[in-house]
Protein backbone atom coordinates (compact mmCIF):
# COMPACT_ATOMS: atom_id res chain seq x y z
CA UNK A 1 0.00 0.00 0.00
CA UNK A 2 1.27 3.48 -0.80
CA UNK A 3 1.79 6.03 1.94
CA UNK A 4 -1.09 8.44 2.42
CA UNK A 5 -0.35 11.97 1.21
CA UNK A 6 -1.28 14.92 3.40
CA UNK A 7 -2.22 16.93 0.33
CA UNK A 8 -4.69 14.45 -1.12
CA UNK A 9 -5.18 16.39 -4.36
CA UNK A 10 -1.51 15.96 -5.35
CA UNK A 11 -1.93 12.31 -6.31
CA UNK A 12 -4.84 12.74 -8.72
CA UNK A 13 -4.50 11.19 -12.15
CA UNK A 14 -7.29 13.21 -13.79
CA UNK A 15 -6.98 16.75 -15.12
CA UNK A 16 -8.54 19.26 -12.69
CA UNK A 17 -10.97 22.01 -13.62
CA UNK A 18 -9.33 25.42 -13.09
CA UNK A 19 -11.03 28.73 -12.35
CA UNK A 20 -8.25 31.27 -12.84
CA UNK A 21 -7.34 34.20 -10.61
CA UNK A 22 -8.86 36.80 -12.94
CA UNK A 23 -12.10 34.82 -13.51
CA UNK A 24 -15.54 35.52 -12.01
CA UNK A 25 -18.14 32.76 -12.28
CA UNK A 26 -21.79 33.58 -11.48
CA UNK A 27 -24.09 30.57 -11.05
CA UNK A 28 -24.11 27.17 -9.42
CA UNK A 29 -21.27 24.78 -10.22
CA UNK A 30 -21.73 21.03 -10.38
CA UNK A 31 -19.16 18.52 -11.57
CA UNK A 32 -16.95 15.52 -10.95
CA UNK A 33 -13.21 15.46 -10.44
CA UNK A 34 -10.94 18.00 -8.82
CA UNK A 35 -11.59 21.75 -8.95
CA UNK A 36 -8.88 24.35 -8.38
CA UNK A 37 -10.35 27.80 -7.73
CA UNK A 38 -8.09 30.85 -7.73
CA UNK A 39 -10.77 33.29 -8.90
CA UNK A 40 -14.23 34.22 -7.68
CA UNK A 41 -17.42 32.12 -7.62
CA UNK A 42 -20.93 33.39 -6.80
CA UNK A 43 -23.24 30.39 -6.43
CA UNK A 44 -23.48 27.01 -4.75
CA UNK A 45 -21.15 24.14 -5.57
CA UNK A 46 -21.71 20.37 -5.79
CA UNK A 47 -18.31 18.81 -6.41
CA UNK A 48 -18.03 15.05 -6.70
CA UNK A 49 -14.30 15.15 -6.05
CA UNK A 50 -11.80 17.46 -4.43
CA UNK A 51 -11.76 21.23 -4.09
CA UNK A 52 -8.63 23.34 -3.75
CA UNK A 53 -9.58 26.95 -3.00
CA UNK A 54 -6.33 28.90 -3.28
CA UNK A 55 -5.42 31.94 -1.18
CA UNK A 56 -6.63 34.24 -4.00
CA UNK A 57 -9.91 32.35 -4.39
CA UNK A 58 -13.27 33.46 -3.00
CA UNK A 59 -16.52 31.51 -3.01
CA UNK A 60 -19.87 33.09 -2.11
CA UNK A 61 -22.32 30.23 -1.67
CA UNK A 62 -22.63 26.82 -0.05
CA UNK A 63 -20.15 24.16 -1.20
CA UNK A 64 -20.41 20.37 -1.02
CA UNK A 65 -17.30 18.34 -1.90
CA UNK A 66 -15.69 14.95 -1.27
CA UNK A 67 -12.43 16.50 0.05
CA UNK A 68 -11.19 20.07 0.29
CA UNK A 69 -8.17 22.23 0.92
CA UNK A 70 -9.18 25.82 1.67
CA UNK A 71 -6.71 28.72 1.73
CA UNK A 72 -9.09 31.41 0.40
CA UNK A 73 -12.38 32.95 1.53
CA UNK A 74 -15.78 31.23 1.75
CA UNK A 75 -19.00 33.03 2.63
CA UNK A 76 -21.87 30.58 2.91
CA UNK A 77 -20.53 27.35 4.34
CA UNK A 78 -18.87 24.08 3.43
CA UNK A 79 -19.80 20.41 3.76
CA UNK A 80 -17.06 17.86 3.04
CA UNK A 81 -17.69 14.11 3.06
CA UNK A 82 -14.10 13.13 3.85
CA UNK A 83 -11.05 15.27 4.72
CA UNK A 84 -10.93 19.05 5.06
CA UNK A 85 -7.74 21.06 5.46
CA UNK A 86 -8.11 24.75 6.32
CA UNK A 87 -4.94 26.77 5.64
CA UNK A 88 -3.70 29.70 7.69
CA UNK A 89 -4.88 32.25 5.08
CA UNK A 90 -8.45 30.88 5.03
CA UNK A 91 -11.47 32.91 6.13
CA UNK A 92 -14.74 30.99 6.32
CA UNK A 93 -18.09 32.57 7.25
CA UNK A 94 -20.71 29.85 7.71
CA UNK A 95 -21.11 26.29 8.94
CA UNK A 96 -18.27 23.86 8.26
CA UNK A 97 -18.66 20.09 8.45
CA UNK A 98 -16.36 17.21 7.47
CA UNK A 99 -15.40 13.69 8.53
CA UNK A 100 -11.96 14.96 9.59
CA UNK A 101 -10.77 18.56 9.89
CA UNK A 102 -7.29 20.03 10.16
CA UNK A 103 -7.01 23.77 10.79
CA UNK A 104 -3.80 25.78 10.50
CA UNK A 105 -3.05 28.31 13.20
CA UNK A 106 -4.15 31.71 11.89
CA UNK A 107 -7.20 30.48 9.95
CA UNK A 108 -10.54 32.17 10.68
CA UNK A 109 -13.77 30.18 10.89
CA UNK A 110 -16.78 32.32 11.79
CA UNK A 111 -19.49 29.71 12.30
CA UNK A 112 -20.23 26.26 13.63
CA UNK A 113 -17.68 23.48 13.05
CA UNK A 114 -18.89 19.87 12.95
CA UNK A 115 -16.60 16.85 12.76
CA UNK A 116 -18.86 14.02 11.58
CA UNK A 117 -16.46 11.20 12.61
CA UNK A 118 -16.37 12.37 16.21
CA UNK A 119 -12.56 12.66 16.13
CA UNK A 120 -10.94 15.86 17.42
CA UNK A 121 -10.02 18.78 15.18
CA UNK A 122 -6.31 18.76 14.34
CA UNK A 123 -4.41 22.06 14.56
CA UNK A 124 -1.16 22.54 12.65
CA UNK A 125 1.43 25.17 11.73
CA UNK A 126 1.47 25.82 7.96
CA UNK A 127 4.94 24.98 6.71
CA UNK A 128 4.29 25.35 2.97
CA UNK A 129 4.13 29.13 2.84
CA UNK A 130 2.90 30.28 -0.57
CA UNK A 131 1.61 26.86 -1.62
CA UNK A 132 -2.14 26.49 -1.36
Amino acid sequence: MSAQKRRFLEGSSSTPTFIGAESVIVGNIRGAGHFVVSGEVHGDGEIDGGLNLSATGTWNGFIQAEQAIVAGKITGGLSVKDKLEIGYTAVIHGKVSARTIAIAKGAIVDGEIEVTSGSPITEFDEKRDGQS
